[in-house]
């Protein structure tokens, strides 16, 4: 039994949470993850994996065995990437991770011109809501929303996004301004939520705590863009992160509300695993990347001071 071999296929499979989800990603028959698993455990004398017709579980032995197992295998990746030039020169795949929207508006433009001038590096961009653990998925950088608290991953800060309260001017024309945080309970809303439920609304009053306000929906949906074009429709007062709302601001589709009382700005970096010699093709694009998404951030809050002025109220953040 070749035993890297092996360690790849336990891997792939604990990853993929099966064995068809191993198969595909390996590329190989699943008869052939089956007899590669069986064999590791008998070499071992442990049950590593325990199997049912509907799923996998990972037992305790099989679980720290896992861990040895990534450490190893990382430890090869670095190996070969170190052989292969990608810690002298920028070369190799990139693999970058970022919030759906964001990905998409102004994470890909910039790869795009990252891609014009590097031509020994390609890119493989996961754009997606759901957190990525960019160790055990072997994720080069990812572009994180959020306060930071993992000790695990360098962050460089790139700017913020403000949360911003809208709803388009026929819907407000037709029911009324909401002048309080807590009126919402009579307007008709649409929420944003992944896990299906509702994601907390978060205001800040002058000079007081924070307010967490959870609405009843009208409308649920489980992206942004899609709760967008529900306000601009008409549907309801909706709650948005400001690159997400910027666009339609800008074209009056929608208006903002409450923006005496906007939440606190959310940090907006860049992030990669810590621990590491870290390759040629992560700085380069780190050092590409962060001024464009710094203007990038500044435009988009620029376009919401200028909403909020529009309001009546003036902008909270300078």
């Amino acid at each position: 039994m070749n035993q890297l071999e092996a360690m790849r296929v336990f891997a792939a499979v604990v990853e993929g949470r099966g064995f068809s989800a191993a198969s595909r990603s390996l590329g190989v028959p699943l008869p052939t993850v089956s007899r590669r698993i069986a064999e590791l455990e008998k070499q071992l004398g442990a049950q590593l994996l325990m199997r049912s017709t509907r799923k996998v579980v990972v037992t305790d032995s099989g679980r720290h065995y896992y861990e040895s197992v990534c450490r190893i295998l990382e430890s090869i990746a670095d190996a070969e990437a170190e052989a292969a030039g990608e810690y002298r020169s920028p070369r190799g795949q990139l693999f970058i991770t970022a919030p759906a929207l964001f990905g998409k508006l102004h994470v890909l433009p910039i790869v795009r011109d990252f891609m014009a001038s590097h031509s020994e590096i390609t890119a493989r961009l996961h754009f997606s809501n759901f957190v990525a653990n960019l160790m055990e998925e072997h994720i080069d950088l990812g572009v994180r929303i959020a306060t930071l608290t993992d000790a695990s991953l360098i962050a460089v800060k790139v700017g913020e996004v403000r949360q911003v309260c809208c709803a388009s001017p026929g819907y407000l024309a037709a029911r009324g301004l909401p002048h309080m945080p807590e009126e919402l309970v009579k307007h008709d809303c649409i929420t944003t939520s992944t896990s299906g439920n509702p994601i907390p609304w978060l205001f800040r009053s002058p000079g007081q705590a924070q307010q967490s306000v959870t609405v009843a929906p009208k409308i649920s949906v489980n992206a942004a863009d899609a709760a967008a074009e529900a306000a601009i429709a008409g549907g309801g007062v909706t709650w948005l992160y400001s690159y997400q709302a910027a666009p339609h601001l800008a074209v009056g589709s929608l208006a903002a509300v409450l923006t005496a009382f906007e939440g606190d700005a959310v940090p907006v970096s860049i992030v990669y695993p810590a621990g590491r010699l870290v390759p040629q093709k992560v700085r380069h694009f780190i050092d590409f990347a962060a001024e464009r998404l710094r203007a990038a951030l500044h435009e988009v809050n620029s376009c919401c001071d200028a909403a909020f002025a529009r309001s009546g109220t003036p902008p909270p953040l300078t």
